[in-house]
């Protein structure tokens, strides 16, 4: 184990740097204190200077899978990061606690009391709570512009945008990439979706959502919308033509407008969810396609319009 003398990382404050494949700019490994006092790992790089930078976390789908998840992610599934580097952005991949289905909408607020002069909680943390307690977290790093924190999420994480923007108001702006919003609209599933029968958890991996004209009456509508009139945050939603959710993605979006929010649409054509973060390829390069190069430069200029603060 060796001297305490010979420690040099503070077990409070956890920071692990690594050199990212095939880049110049190394990669922050951080562990983050939730609202429970659990720990979430991060992946942040910054731009060549002092800062302070904006910064885009990123979200990619459910969580879990800890920090093997963020340094795969950071390793080969950065080019869409490399891209928003060069434009001047700090970026962070993150990960979360995992999906409880359907617990936002069933056990309300997290409410935090004290007993016994210690924490004491409604419930449990839930996913989306944790990426609200990360943006706490990285507002007070140096070189970090505590009022240009960006938020772009993917499939699940396209549904925390959602939630985030509907109860905290500390991100700048945010993209919800391909968002299975299916639960902060209160949609009905069809047959389409199933009862997994061993979990007794509900499958919605083939739901049929891609109508907008099928989607709406399937939401409850009242709730969707007292949902989304506390959200002051600008959102970018982001469609997949051929996405079997694609009816959702709209209806996010539709709803946004309806309720006066600052919003914007686009729709792409790609056989891929979750195109708008490349990977490498067979051979180990990243290799983005025509319609990958215009939905990450679509997603930097929609931040860059934000880029001036409050």
């Amino acid at each position: 184990m060796g001297n305490a003398d010979e420690t040099t990382i503070d077990p409070q404050h956890v920071i692990i740097i690594e050199p990212v494949r095939g880049s110049d700019i190394p990669v922050r490994l951080m562990y983050l204190e939730m609202v429970d006092g659990v720990y979430a790992p991060i992946g942040l790089r910054t731009p060549p200077g002092q800062g302070p930078f904006p910064l885009v976390l990123f979200a990619s789908g459910n969580g879990g899978g800890g920090m093997a998840v963020v340094r795969e992610f950071t390793q080969n599934v950065s080019w869409t990061q490399e891209e928003f580097l060069k434009a001047g952005y700090a970026v962070a991949w993150m990960r979360y606690r995992a999906e409880v289905d359907y617990a936002y909408d069933r056990i309300g607020p997290l409410v935090e009391d004290k007993r016994q002069r210690r924490q004491l909680l409604n419930r449990g943390p839930l996913e989306y709570e944790d990426v609200i307690a990360i943006v706490k977290y990285v507002r007070t790093l140096p070189y970090v512009a505590p009022d240009l924190i960006f938020y772009m999420g993917m499939s699940h994480g396209g549904e925390m945008a959602f939630k985030i923007a509907s109860e905290y108001h500390g991100v700048r702006a945010m993209i919800a990439s391909e968002p299975a919003a299916h639960e902060f609209l209160r949609l009905r599933p069809d047959s389409t979706a199933r009862i997994n029968p061993e979990t007794g958890l509900l499958d919605v991996e083939r739901m049929l959502m891609r109508e907008p004209e099928k989607v709406r009456p399937r939401i409850t509508e009242d709730v969707a919308r007292a949902r989304i009139e506390p959200i002051k945050t600008p959102i970018f939603v982001q469609g997949r033509n051929s996405d079997e959710l694609q009816g959702i993605f709209r209806v996010c979006y539709e709803l946004l407008i309806e309720c006066g929010k600052e919003a914007r649409w686009a729709t792409y054509e790609h056989d891929l969810h979750g195109f708008a973060y490349v990977r490498r390829n067979g051979s180990g390069d990243y290799a983005p396609d025509a319609v990958q190069r215009k939905v990450v430069a679509d997603s930097i200029a929609f931040f860059d319009q934000y880029l001036q603060g409050k």
